[in-house]
């Protein structure tokens, strides 16, 4: 084996032996404060309620545990272990090779892919989920959406796919850039588009109803100068009882989506409160922020494939016999998740400070006890613990830990 072979070894078993170590301390924490809900909570959630919080996270752990283990064989199996070899014999026995082959390759690629994540998605829904009264997806709808997802892949991916693989063939050295271009600009069609042409395949939208709700939001948008092109409730309740609300869309296709399950749960002045905090982060420009990092990102990610696709040393390392375009591209996207591993930590905290500062807006804009308010119904509804470890949290958790938040729009309050 190579140095290279070696090296991507090393990445994969650490990441994986990082997460599974993070997952130990996260099930520890929780396990330790488990008979006693956290004096900042202890008026506002029962025992019970936090007891069933610290259970869903622990079997929640456990199948993640074996999830990542299972990805690390998948690693090894595709490369090391002749995986995409065999691919390419299949393609070549059914007669498909150069710019089409390369397509078809990196189809079966995302659909075998697909199949071997399917086990541990079906057991997170309809054992999980069912076992903690969350999950409300039928068999049959289960089925009906993966169907509707492997032929958006297809109609979607596939001239994708054939646009990346032409410019890797045809446009020399500068391929990557343009690559690049492609790759940013049908990601920005995507945010565009994702409300009107493709969320709506999957859930049904309805206009927000007259009432208390609707006149508070119309009134908190007019004070904040946020303009959208309407106010939905979308029907979550068909596939789970976790509740959540959310701004999707680019321009003047911008949605505010409330799930239903939400609706149901919170107080008028609290979903005002829920709004005015994605509110916050519109303020602030992180929206902007996050896609103009997002384009970076995957800026230097097309200039380093451009580099390790001339490298023979990339292909061989890792088991493949016949170095192509379509080998390098799916080379990187099953290596590269072992190397940004670690940046997760520094991408969260970018992220809660986002948190923080949405959390301040909305304060200075909305009742900001219906906030508390808000998260704590929220935290108890989803079964989210409250008693989560530090580190654990720092490496996986996008938004801060329940009581940190709080105490966090406390001070925001006092002040």
């Amino acid at each position: 084996m190579t140095l290279w072979t070696w090296t991507v070894l090393l990445f994969a078993v650490t990441a994986t032996a990082t997460g599974l170590y993070l997952s130990w301390r996260q099930k520890n924490a929780v396990r330790m404060h488990r008979t006693q809900v956290p004096a900042a909570f202890a008026d506002s959630i029962k025992l019970a309620a936090h007891q069933k919080a610290a259970d869903y996270t622990a079997a929640r752990l456990k199948l993640e545990d074996i999830s990542q283990l299972t990805g690390l064989l998948v690693l090894l199996a595709w490369t090391l272990g002749g995986g995409l070899n065999l691919l390419d014999g299949v393609c070549d026995l059914a007669g498909l090779s150069g710019l089409w082959g390369g397509v078809v390759f990196m189809l079966l690629f995302f659909l075998i892919s697909q199949l071997l994540d399917l086990p541990v998605d079906i057991y997170r829904t309809f054992a999980i989920e069912a076992r903690f009264g969350f999950n409300k997806i039928t068999p049959g709808l289960y089925l009906a959406d993966m169907l509707k997802q492997t032929l958006l892949m297809l109609l979607i991916g596939t001239p994708l796919l054939w646009v990346m693989l032409a410019l890797m063939q045809g446009a020399g050295d500068q391929w990557w850039l343009y690559a690049w271009l492609v790759w940013g600009s049908f990601m920005l069609l995507m945010i565009w588009a994702y409300p009107t042409l493709i969320a709506p395949l999957f859930n049904r939208f309805e206009p927000l109803p007259d009432g208390e709700m609707k006149t508070r939001i119309e009134s908190l948008l007019t004070r904040c100068g946020f303009h959208s092109s309407g106010l939905y409730v979308m029907d979550g309740s068909r596939r789970s009882s976790h509740g959540n609300a959310y701004f999707t869309g680019l321009g003047k296709a911008k949605r505010i989506v409330f799930f239903d399950t939400l609706v149901k749960q919170l107080k008028a002045e609290e979903t005002e409160a829920v709004l005015a905090h994605e509110l916050g982060h519109f303020h602030h420009g992180h929206v902007k922020r996050q896609i103009a990092m997002m384009l970076v990102l995957s800026l230097l990610g097309f200039a380093l494939l451009g580099w390790l696709s001339q490298q023979t040393w990339f292909y061989t390392g890792l088991g493949v016999n016949q170095p192509s375009n379509h080998a390098a591209l799916t080379l990187f996207l099953l290596v590269m998740p072992a190397f940004t591993f670690v940046l997760t930590p520094l991408m969260n905290r970018f992220s809660r400070r986002n948190e923080f500062e949405a959390d301040a807006y909305a304060v200075a804009n909305s009742d900001g006890g219906a906030l508390i308010s808000s998260l704590v119904k929220m935290y108890e509804d989803n079964a989210s613990t409250l008693t989560p470890d530090a580190i654990y949290s720092a490496w996986h958790d996008s938004h801060p830990p329940a009581p940190i938040r709080i105490d966090h729009i406390e001070q925001c309050m006092r002040q």
